[in-house]
């Protein structure tokens, strides 16, 4: 029997959870404020990402379907998996699109898919969408494509001219998970696709001699998703890996998704599914990597894994002590964006301030750091740690105190 759309939808943005990589910041600006077309960048299927200020934005996050191919062993649409099956037409996505977007619950479409028949059939359909949407419709809100790797090139070069982020999952930390859980998917051709959009994203820059300039070309970048979990990878591992796919291919994010267990699963995965504070641990050291200057190695210092009791911040604050406490009225920027409690913002509303007085701790507190955390590993005006930072205690000040289980 024919599912009508509402049931293809509650099965295929359920479907569209595992995708991680949701967020729709950093694109260029568009708006219909002009009276054409329809939708804008600014500012059962709805998902709510965050931009980078702070915004929260909604889009409508769906499968094109969940008929897949491939039998990925942590993927719950694998070929052989025991899930009820949907499929959504090309005409069906651009009309919940716009009803979405004309009722005021989205700013724009996430769309991922299982692979049906080939790479190439389920990209085309993709890319049909993509263009209906943009040159039928004149739809200006934001559109992120999940790409197939496996796709002609042809067709990623043409999602790049319709889509504002495009996305390659590289699946599993390392080849040789994917070799072993996803044997279908060849880790070459990942990186060839998310090759091929960077140099996109990089011809769409030049002028030409005349003085043109090409047509863009996803605009608000490339991001990827990597499971965490499913294999033995550590996270010393995963954070290297997460730095030379931000130096190859200039990705504006590495999201990490914790493995969820799948219960019919023939395969023999090695973990059960970690604790998503893992997850939440490997967002902050990537968080560190991108904008706070440290290097993968010594995020995790000599341990294999994070720990999970302090975030990774703290806890290289607390294995390197002899580098605190620091003056806030002399450190460089270096220095103090390694303390713990102070965020990017706050290290540069210090260093504004500093330039025209020497700051006390209640300029601290209205600057917006964290002084609670910050204060054994700092000294300004008026205050200094004494021997607080050396302390013994230090460490179980911060990590979470034990707490009595429930019984019933």
């Amino acid at each position: 029997m024919p599912l009508d759309l509402n049931t293809k939808l509650a099965i295929l943005s359920d479907a569209a959870r595992y995708d991680a990589s949701c967020a729709s910041s950093g694109t260029s600006k568009r708006d219909s404020k002009d009276g054409k077309g329809l939708g804008s960048t600014e500012g059962m299927g709805i998902c709510h990402a965050y931009a980078p200020d702070g915004r929260c934005i909604s889009l409508l996050k769906i499968l094109l379907t969940n008929f897949c191919i491939f039998d990925c062993a942590y993927c719950v649409n694998r070929v052989s998996s025991n899930t009820q099956r949907a499929r959504f037409t090309v005409e069906e996505v651009v009309s919940l699109t716009l009803e979405f977007y004309r009722r005021n619950y989205i700013e724009g479409l996430f769309l991922s898919s299982g692979i049906i028949r080939s790479p190439d059939a389920t990209m085309e359909e993709m890319v049909r969408i993509a263009r209906t949407l943009r040159t039928r419709e004149n739809f200006r809100g934001y559109i992120h494509l999940k790409t197939i790797p496996d796709a002609s090139p042809e067709l990623i070069a043409e999602a790049g001219l319709y889509a504002d982020r495009l996305s390659i999952n590289v699946e599993l930390p390392t080849d040789a998970a994917v070799a072993a859980y996803a044997p279908e998917k060849k880790p070459e051709s990942i990186r060839g696709t998310m090759g091929q959009v960077r140099q996109g994203r990089a011809a769409a820059k030049e002028r030409s001699h005349t003085g043109k300039r090409p047509p863009k070309f996803a605009p608000a970048g490339q991001s990827t998703q990597m499971i965490v979990g499913a294999d033995d990878s550590t996270d010393a591992v995963i954070l290297n890996q997460s730095t030379r796919l931000y130096d190859d291919y200039g990705l504006r994010r590495v999201y990490y998704s914790a493995f969820s267990p799948i219960p019919d699963s023939s395969a023999k995965l090695p973990l059960v599914q970690p604790p998503l504070l893992r997850e939440h641990r490997l967002y902050q050291a990537d968080w560190l990597m991108r904008f706070y200057g440290f290097e993968a190695g010594e995020i995790t210092g000599t341990e294999a894994n994070l720990d999970l009791e302090v975030d990774p911040k703290l806890a290289w604050a607390l294995r390197h002590r002899d580098r605190f406490p620091v003056d806030v009225n002399r450190a460089e920027r270096e220095v103090l964006l390694r303390v713990p409690g102070f965020g990017t913002k706050t290290v540069g509303r210090i260093i504004a301030t500093r330039r025209h007085r020497r700051l006390r701790w209640d300029d601290l507190v209205r600057i917006g750091a964290t002084m609670k955390t910050a204060k054994p590993f700092i000294t300004c005006l008026d205050y200094s740690p004494g021997g607080l930072t050396d302390s013994a205690g230090l460490r179980a000040r911060f990590a979470p105190q034990p707490q009595q289980l429930q019984l019933l």
